[in-house]
This record gives C-alpha cells, structure tokens and sequence, in this order.
C-alpha cells in the first residue's frame, strides 16, 4: 500500500501528471508509462500514480478510455492568474484568461499567497450549484515582497504590523535584522523567507521611514507603499547634472527658430516643471500661426542612458498632496527642460494654421528653440480673460476665442465633458491641513487643455495616416474603449432617480445625454457622485499601439505627446515622431507594447498613490473634528458599510452597517443602495444624510462616522 500523502504533494503530483497527459498528443497512458516519463520507478512512487489516476478518472478530471490508460479530458484543471484578497483571509483567483472564471480559494488553500501574486491554482471537480474553487499549488510570481507598517520589538524578537488592509500577517523580524529601527517606527520591511506551514513570513528592515504620525514619515510611507522610490540612484543625478544648462549655437541652427515670436506659459502658480508654451502670431493673410511647444526631453534623455532607465521605470511624476514626486531629477525637470521665461529652451512643437473660425489650414511639426516672454499662472491668465486687459491681452483673448470654438466642435462630434470637483488643502508650515477648498477650472485652464488636445490629436493623426499605406508605423497611442453596456445601463436607472435621461440608442446619443447631464448637475449636491459612477461606467484609458480611438473625446486618433517631463509615453511618442519625420523605418511594436503596458500599470499606481495622500490629509483633517456632527451625501455603498462625502469640506468617511441599529440593513448591489430587511427603509446612493465623527485611524487612513438618524 502507498504511503499517506499530503494534501499538497498529492496536488503537485496532479500538475506533473497532468501536464505528461497534456504533452502526450491525446495518447492515452498507463501509470507505468506516466511513472516512466516522470522518472519515477520505485514500487510507492508508481502505486501513488495509480492511485491519482484513477482517482482523477473516478473525479471526471481524466478520463479511462481503455481499462488501466488515462487521458487528459478537455476541461481545465489548472489556470494561472491573480489572487484578489477578501477582508476575512480568503481570495478570488481572477484568471489571466478572461474567458474563465474567477477561483475562489479557502485561506487555509492559499499556501502563503498574497494580494497581487501570480499564482498556479487547480481548480476542484465542480460539484452542481457550487462556484469554482480551488487550491493555490505555486506562486509564480510575488506581486511585491516590501510592505510598509509599523515595528513593535519585544526582547526575543520583533514584528512589523503592516499597514496594507490586504496583507493579513503580521511580517516576523529577527533581532538581528533591525538594521537599527526602534520600537513604534515606520518602517520598510522585505519578506526574505515564508517557510510552508508556517503562519507568519519572515524579513528584514530595509528602511526606516520615521516617527509615525509625522507629515514627511506618513508621505514617504505612501511613496514606498505604491513602489515609487524616495530619491534618485547617484548615477542618475550625476548624469543629469553633467547635461550643460546653455544652449549651444549649432544646436539651434537645425532647428525652426521661434525666439522672436511672441511666447509664454500659463501653468499653476506652484509649478516649477513648465513642459508646454504657447506662441502666437497673426499672418498676412489675416489667419492665426499657433504653436504648441513641449519641453525637447527626448534631446536629453538618450535611450538606454541611466536617466533613461531611471525614468521609464516610474513611468511618471507622483502628485501627492504635499509634493511632487518627479519622474525626471530636478536639474532636468525644473531647470534645464523647464521652460522658464526669458530663456532659450529646446522643444518639440506642433505648429498650427487656423483661420478665424479655427479650422486647420496647415500643420508643421519639428524641433524649435523658443524664448518664453512671460510666465502666466492660471489666475493670472484668467484675469486677462475677464478684464480684457494685461500682459499680451490680445494674444489671450484671440486663443481664447478659438479654444472655445475648438471646445464647441469637440461637443458636437461627442466628446464628453467631465467637470468633478477637485479638492485641496492648505497646509502649515508642518504640513497639517489647516483648511479645504474647491479648485474651479475657469476659461484659462481650458484654453491650454484645448490646445493641447489639438496637438496630441494632430500629431496621432499624421502617423496614423502616414502608416495607411504598405508601410505600418508602430506608434504610442492613448486609447479609451466605449462603455460596457451593462454598466452604462445600470448607471442611466440611477441617473434617472434624480430626474436625468441617459439616451443608449448610440455612441453619439449615449455621449450627448451625458453632456446634458453634465451641465444640468454642476453646483448640485449630487454632482460629483453622479460625475463618479459616470466615470466609474466608462473604460480606462490605457497606453497602447493599437490604433484605437478615444471615446471620450471622440477622437478616431489620439497620443499623449505633451508632457514628457512627467509622463515616460510623452518621452517614446517624441522619439517615435522625430525617427518618423526622418523617414526612419518602423519601430519594434512588441518592445513598444510592453513599455505602453508597464506605464499604463504605473500610472494607475501613481493615481493610488495620490489618492491615498489625499485620503491620509483627510483623516488628519477630521482628527480634530472628533464628535462633530456633519451634513453629507452617501457617496458608495458596499456590503459592509456606506461612504458618506461630508458637503462642507469633501472628506469621505465610513458608517459601518453593524452600527446602524434600528434594523438589519444588506447591499442592493444592483439598486446603488442598502436596505433594512424588517421595515425596508433604503439608504441610497445620492442622499443626504447627517453624520457625527466617531473615529479616525491615521495609521489606516479611515474616518468612520456614525449617522443621525
């Protein structure tokens, strides 16, 4: 008889025998054949194989075409894909074959997975009715192995209390891997091992991020929690301080000279990295000569250089709350490729005729050198606007006149505006947040939007019809897939609580009722979460190859080719143009694909990252608020609690189901809403509600409330 085996050698054995049945082209085979191929030829080994095959034959996993000789049957028995974690422990296996179904796998059955890994699972024989469940048999790939948390040191020995909800063990550290932390510091913890079977991993401290509860700690935190690097390695800095600051004279004769021609830049007031000017001029024949002219990073950063690497791995500049997290060392982004007034600056420009009703009479792109005459800031520019006077009041108020015309025909070809609010905090001198404000997007900031739509518009546009003929250019585009119908449908019966009609007859249609929507909520109590699930109902815009179009801004080609101090595909589209503009064959499309993928995931975790900042100033904000009672507005809905966005300063905290006492309230998932099972009182999405703070966790950036009912 065979020995007893462990549940989870038994399962790595299926894999070892699956995988012979897979690789024997359909050819049944018996345990001897299967021992064979498996090097297995002790008398335990081939009766342990016999059993599992009969076994799995017995399951309906293999199938006996003959007596004693096994084959694989078509059915999948094992997917590879990514662990979802749940709150109590367990996880979904999402597979990388979207045609499959998610896994649900037991936290016993994880076998030390984590949120995020790549894992092997084998999937169960299904018994009817039940979901699909399974057993991780392999990690193939850790999502990370540094996490951020809190260390508590004991005499024997430490343990690093991780802040991540969906990281469930506490990481154990030796004494002698300290590397000097002390007890209550926010650290930086690398698991170096997770022997099976026991519960919690082992590591090492890798860095030591400060006194928790202070501003720069609790921001480092974050930084290194999403993966983004505190400082520049010391070859890139020296790299980039070696870039001379001058600009030479051969340099700019190979290059369409724009000094002369009136130039400036509207930015933020606090911005320091200015990648876009705008110049102006009125031709002879009564037309308007606009250019677009980006800071040339591409001429200073060369592939594969250290700076180059260092910047394709960010991928992007981090917008945190307090401070910008640049993807490019400051002597580049603020200095030499920055395009600061009053001096010559290299650019990559997309020059523009329009007429007086801004239609495209021609299009130039090249390098340009520039000499920006005035740095504009948004307020600055915006009271040019309104007074109708200032530093170059013609020139604004012409490119405003056209950006709204431009604006207008975007709209009628079906664009859709989004217009949430944007919340800031001013902060202390510490760092603390002292107030809340709404930022409001006025005509300045819209004229530079248009412009710059224009121009990454314009230039997808000409590689994409230069690639029409034999001759295919691979090219970065921005794409934006239409909605999932499914999830526009259940947002238009949400939106028609509040009176709005969404029209799904087209894409057309869809994008115009959307545009109503939009100017009919703004101002509204309920505007920013109708503007979110709007949001939420749509794709996401992702970096790709394919040329794809833009549904969003209804645009049939569409690239990002103006921000390349803060954006790596910005960097790869300059390249790609300029080696296109010399009539340089096609790039490699995979190389590209993978680069566009990797700054798609990267931008998605800079857009975590910021949102945790913000949610952290939330929480430090409200610490003082303790008891306080509040007006808000239920902003999300989940199974264990609803969100509430306070109406006076935007902060969005949590009143957990469990303290609501006077029934016992589930989600209506489908209903946007939670709703008491005895009296049937609904709680729903968009409705206002009194609050009073109950609670407020810094460490986990979580504000609870507690509702007035």
């Amino acid at each position: 008889m065979a020995k007893k085996k462990s549940a989870h050698l038994e399962l790595v054995l299926i894999q070892l025998i699956s995988d012979v049945l897979e690789k024997s082209n359909k050819e049944a085979l018996n345990y001897k054949q299967v021992s064979a191929k498996l090097n297995l030829t002790d008398a335990d080994s081939r009766e342990t194989i016999s059993e599992i095959l009969k076994e799995q034959a017995r399951k309906g996993v293999f199938s006996e075409p003959e007596k004693g000789k096994f084959r694989l049957k078509d059915l999948k028995t094992f997917i590879t894909g990514k662990v979802d974690m749940t709150a109590d422990g367990a996880a979904f296996i999402i597979p990388d074959d979207e045609f499959e179904k998610d896994v649900f796998v037991s936290a016993r059955k994880l076998h030390n997975a984590l949120h995020g890994d790549k894992v092997k699972v084998y999937i169960y024989a299904k018994k009817s009715g039940r979901k699909n469940e399974g057993e991780v048999v392999e990690i193939i790939e850790r999502s990370k192995t540094d996490f951020i948390g809190v260390i508590r040191i004991s005499e024997r020995y430490a343990f690093v209390n991780v802040d991540d909800r969906k990281m469930l063990h506490d990481i154990f550290v030796p004494l002698n891997d300290l590397n000097g932390a002390k007890n209550g510091q926010k650290v930086q913890v690398s698991i170096t091992e997770w022997p099976e079977g026991v519960k919690n991993p082992i590591g090492k401290i890798i860095n030591i991020l400060g006194e928790q509860g202070e501003n720069n700690t609790e921001m480092n935190a974050i930084l290194a929690q999403y993966g983004f690097p505190l400082s520049f390695p010391a070859e890139v800095e020296l790299e980039a301080n070696a870039i001379p600051e001058q600009v030479s004279a051969a340099e700019i004769k190979g290059r369409k000279d724009f000094r002369n021609t009136t130039t400036f830049t509207i930015d933020p007031a606090d911005a320091k990295d200015f990648d876009d000017a705008i110049s102006f001029k009125t031709l002879e024949n009564g037309n308007y000569e606009i250019g677009v002219h980006i800071a040339d990073v591409s001429h200073y950063v060369k592939p594969n250089s250290s700076l180059d690497k260092e910047a394709y791995a960010r991928a992007t500049s981090v917008y945190l709350v307090d401070r910008v997290i640049p993807m490019l060392p400051e002597r580049l982004s603020n200095g030499v490729c920055s395009l600061r007034p009053n001096e010559d600056k290299l650019c990559f420009a997309a020059v523009f005729e329009l007429d007086e009703k801004a239609n495209l009479v021609n299009e130039w792109f090249g390098r340009t050198v520039i000499h920006s005459d005035r740095r504009f800031s948004y307020e600055e520019a915006q009271e040019v606007i309104e007074n109708k006077a200032g530093d170059y009041a013609a020139e604004i108020l012409k490119l405003n006149e056209l950006a709204y015309i431009l604006r207008d025909k975007k709209f009628k070809n079906g664009a859709i505006s989004f217009e949430s609010t944007e919340v800031k905090f001013k902060l202390d001198e510490t760092g603390k947040p002292i107030g809340v404000y709404v930022k409001e997007r006025k005509d300045a900031h819209k004229l530079i939007e248009d412009f710059m739509l224009l121009a990454n518009k314009k230039v997808a546009e000409f590689i994409a019809k230069k690639g029409k003929g034999k001759q295919k250019y691979t090219f970065v585009y921005r794409s934006h897939d239409s909605p999932n119908l499914e999830n526009l449908g259940n947002f238009a019966l949400f939106a028609a609580r509040f009176g709005y009609k969404i029209n799904m007859k087209s894409d057309k249609e869809i994008a115009k009722s959307l545009n109503y929507l939009m100017e009919d909520v703004e101002g509204k109590k309920e505007q920013n979460v109708l503007t979110q699930l709007a949001i939420r109902s749509m794709a996401k815009a992702i970096y790709t190859t394919k040329k794809t179009s833009h549904y969003g801004l209804a645009f049939d080609h569409y690239t990002h080719f103006t921000s390349p101090i803060r954006r790596y595909p910005d960097v790869m589209v300059h390249r790609l143009l300029a080696a296109y503009l010399n009539n340089e064959k096609s790039a490699n499309e995979e190389e590209y694909e993978i680069a566009a993928s990797h700054s798609s995931a990267m931008e998605k975790r800079a857009a975590d990252a910021e949102r945790a900042s913000i949610k952290y100033k939330q929480a430090e904000y409200l610490e003082e608020n303790v008891g306080n009672i509040f007006a808000g507005i239920i902003s999300g809905v989940t199974e264990w609690g609803m969100y509430v966005e306070l109406t006076e300063n935007k902060c969005e905290g949590m009143i957990r189901l469990r303290d609501i006492t006077d029934d016992f309230y589930v989600l209506d998932e489908k209903n946007y809403c939670i709703v008491g099972q005895r009296k049937q009182k609904k709680y729903q999405l968009g409705d206002e509600v009194q609050v009073k703070v109950k609670k407020v966790d810094l460490a986990k950036r979580q504000i609870d409330f507690t509702l007035i009912q």
